[in-house]
């Protein structure tokens, strides 16, 4: 049997397996996702064009196919119309038959033509990537046979093969929107994976790229780690590369008395960072309250809150909004009916999202709504959201 012309011990043909794939999934997170979808930063064109390259041998993917099936994501995220959303499919199939989903979706020339825009369109795109998609794979298990031999070539070639299809168009897609923990309250279900994305090339922090989807770096927090923003950083001092957006942070001005122009604007950009810093303000209390309002219940009578409507509470503090729309809505009725406390702590939070969907409103209006959320704040009697009213009067 052929044996190829390198000769490596079993571990040997492992480590080149796990470097060949790591490049792989640097190509998806730097040069598809954040490159050419969100245009997060800027690439050199020969760093570019060996991503570009790299991906047609490796996986047979067209960049005008991958960018249009996740900027649709983007758009139509936890409808039917989202490309490959558990929410909708299922984990099951999203995670194990995610694939087939991508195919399909990137089949439709309808999701092409409209979220296709801006992708690469030279020569070599036209005459070979996008014309021959699959001949790249070709040339990479014939270079793999000629490389290692037949078993381990074979063996190499079928896991640069599984590699993306499972781990980006299934656990990514799927479990990154179904299982894991969550930084910011967006409107889906998207969770982080991970909050050390190395395995995934930083992928794993899903939801913090739902937040802020134009952010060349994909970690918040200082304990997450993401490894495709460490290379970037490196292009970046090699002057390979260069960032053009990252997510920002609101800045407080303590001499602001009142709310203006330049606190709607500070709150409606960074409006996800608020609405967490709003569940974190009030999380203490609201656990306390949940916590008397358990003792009562072990009394017969006393409460008229059964512990699974306050476990509910607890999900909603955990998950924030999305987790009200899924498949399993959290039911807070009777918690919000019987504990004046909890009802004004979710309903001035409803309030507060409310601002920056009134699309009509003119910016005057909205100081004056924001204006009028802050004095009913301070007048709710709730030390948290008392102090956190004025952390929104001193954005700026």
């Amino acid at each position: 049997m052929y044996s190829g012309f390198l000769a490596l011990p079993w571990w040997g043909y492992a480590l080149i397996a796990l470097a060949l794939t790591h490049v792989t999934i640097i190509g998806v997170t730097v040069y598809l996702h954040r490159h050419q979808a969100h245009h997060a930063l800027d690439l050199q064109p020969v760093v570019s064009h060996f991503f570009r390259f790299w991906l047609w041998l490796t996986t047979g993917m067209v960049t005008k196919e991958w960018v249009a099936v996740h900027r649709k994501h983007h758009a139509k995220v936890e409808t039917p119309d989202d490309p490959h959303s558990p929410q909708v499919y299922g984990i099951g199939r999203v995670l194990f038959l995610g694939v087939f989903l991508y195919v399909k979706a990137a089949h439709d020339r309808e999701t092409l033509k409209r979220y296709g825009l801006g992708t690469p369109n030279d020569w070599i795109e036209c005459n070979l990537y996008s014309r021959f998609p699959k001949s790249g794979v070709v040339v990479m298990a014939l270079v793999n046979l000629l490389l290692f031999g037949a078993l381990p070539g074979l063996a190499i070639f079928a896991v640069q093969m599984i590699w993306i299809p499972f781990w980006a168009a299934g656990v990514i897609n799927g479990v990154g929107h179904y299982w894991g923990y969550r930084n910011f309250p967006v409107e889906n279900a998207s969770t982080n994976i991970s909050p050390w994305g190395i395995l995934i090339g930083g992928e794993e922090l899903h939801n913090n790229h739902h937040a802020y989807a134009s952010s060349a770096k994909l970690s918040s927090r200082w304990y997450e780690f993401d490894i495709g923003w460490m290379y970037i950083r490196l292009m970046e001092m090699l002057g390979l590369a260069r960032v053009r957006r990252l997510a920002t942070i609101p800045s407080l001005d303590p001499d602001k008395t009142m709310c203006d122009e330049k606190t709607v604007e500070a709150l409606v950009s960074n409006r996800y960072y608020v609405l967490a810093r709003y569940t974190l303000a009030v999380r203490e209390v609201c656990l306390k309250e949940i916590a008397k309002l358990k003792r009562s219940s072990e009394t017969e009578g006393k409460s008229s809150v059964d512990r699974r409507t306050l476990w509910n509470f607890r999900r909603w503090l955990r998950f924030y909004t999305w987790d009200l729309k899924a498949h399993h809505p959290i039911d807070l009725e009777l918690v919000l009916k019987n504990d004046p406390l909890l009802h004004t702590v979710y309903s001035m939070r409803s309030d507060l999202s409310k601002l920056w969907t009134r699309s009509t409103a003119s910016t005057d209006q909205l100081v004056e709504q924001l204006r009028d959320w802050c004095r009913r704040a301070e007048a709710s009697g709730v030390d948290p959201l008392r102090q956190f009213s004025r952390e929104i009067i001193h954005l700026t």
